[in-house]
């Protein structure tokens, strides 16, 4: 079996490659940019992009780990059909209905409908944060002090290193067809809590300061990021402060190993923190 890895330099296809290599699976790398790619050599790479479906060397694949693209999805899958590719493990998100109408997984949803309808043996993985979103912080971090608002917003962040490893578990083995697959880490924890987290581990003097919404919410605007896509995360964060996220366990029923707690991901970036 030959395994295409979409996104092969993305931040979880990347891991993905490894993941499947590690095992003898057969993989095909997909990459825009072979020269600059660093790709193991063990790897098939090639050129194409799903940004642009005619590109895509799909002659030969029996299965596909997508990475989630919801504008060119559609012909994805046409061209994937046609082509012979009977599996598909799509990258989505636990966002997937969320209702809110910036939310990310208003996208997911098209990813996930267009690879069901069609005909796909799919699997969905629906992580939720990502602990690598709090990398953001390194310039707060080395300065002393992270500020955020909903400092009790209790989540369940996960390591990308678990969401490829589940990938390339479920692409390699059987039982996991028509299943949708909500991730977690092994723990719910809080923002101030992973400060706190960062200051031990870091063994550096982390000071949480809670901002109000309103203080947030510029603080985001400040940075670019769109007004209502400012205003979905706070509901998040909110949402998550009065009714904290419970782990779901997924990961350690298919990996047969803990998950990877937010201390040991931290003590495996202390560079990039200091």
């Amino acid at each position: 079996m030959t395994i295409l890895v979409t996104g092969a330099t993305g931040s979880v296809g990347r891991l993905v490659v490894d993941e499947l290599l590690a095992v003898g699976q057969s993989v095909r790398a997909l990459t825009v940019d072979p020269g600059r790619a660093r790709l193991p050599r063990e790897a098939e790479v090639v050129v194409g992009s799903l940004a642009k479906p005619e590109t895509l060397p799909l002659e030969g694949i029996d299965a596909v780990y997508l990475a989630p693209m919801a504008r060119t999805v559609r012909q994805f899958c046409e061209r994937a059909a046609d082509a012979g590719v009977e599996r598909v493990v799509a990258l989505s998100g636990s966002s997937v209905g969320d209702g809110h109408e910036a939310s990310s997984g208003n996208a997911y949803a098209v990813v996930e409908g267009e690879v069901e309808k069609a005909g796909f043996a799919w699997t969905f993985l629906r992580p939720g944060s990502f602990m690598d979103n709090t990398l953001d912080w390194a310039g707060m971090i080395r300065a002393g002090e992270v500020r955020m608002a909903y400092g009790d917003s209790t989540q369940t962040p996960i390591d990308l290193g678990d969401i490829a490893a589940v990938a390339a578990r479920v692409l390699t083995t059987d039982g996991h067809v028509g299943a949708t697959y909500v991730l977690s880490g092994p723990e719910a924890i809080s923002l101030r809590g992973q400060v706190e987290t960062l200051s031990t581990v870091l063994g550096k003097d982390i000071r949480f300061h809670e901002l109000t919404p309103d203080e947030q919410r510029a603080q985001w605007l400040g940075y670019g990021l769109p007004e209502q896509v400012a205003d979905w995360l706070l509901t998040g964060f909110e949402a998550t402060a009065r009714h904290p996220q419970v782990p779901t366990g997924v990961v350690e029923d298919l990996l047969g190993r803990p998950g990877t707690t937010y201390a040991e991901w931290v003590a495996a970036r202390r560079a990039q923190f200091a």
